[in-house]
């Protein structure tokens, strides 16, 4: 196995013991891969929760770059939604786990089809 199915199988740990979902493995691993390099940096491959910014951009970059959704309010929503979800106390919030929630709130599979 190779780091990216390390990370993957890291990933899929988290949404089964911190989450209480059980993964869909093959979007999972679609998720990771569109998240490209930033899995193995220490700083990228995680979202820091309590900085406004950084949520920010996982909406502007995320939600309405990747997904396609509509600016809103629903969509901090959601990924208050996500954060709660994680844990709040959950230090290292993964973003491909963060990611494949968001995609499976707005049922938005299909982008990674």
């Amino acid at each position: 196995m190779g780091k990216r199915d390390d990370l993957i199988a890291t990933y899929a740990d988290d949404l089964k013991n911190k989450c209480g979902m059980t993964p869909d493995m093959d979007l999972l691993t679609k998720v990771t891969i569109g998240c490209g390099p930033a899995i193995y940096d220490a700083d990228a491959s995680t979202v820091a929760a309590t900085q406004a910014s950084e949520l920010e951009t996982v909406k502007d970059n995320f939600l309405v770059k990747k997904l396609g959704l509509s600016d809103g309010p629903e969509l901090m929503d959601a990924i208050n939604s996500v954060m709660e979800t994680y844990g709040m106390s959950e230090r290292n919030k993964y973003r491909a786990v963060v990611y494949y929630m968001l995609t499976k709130h707005f049922g938005k599979e299909s982008v990674y089809g």
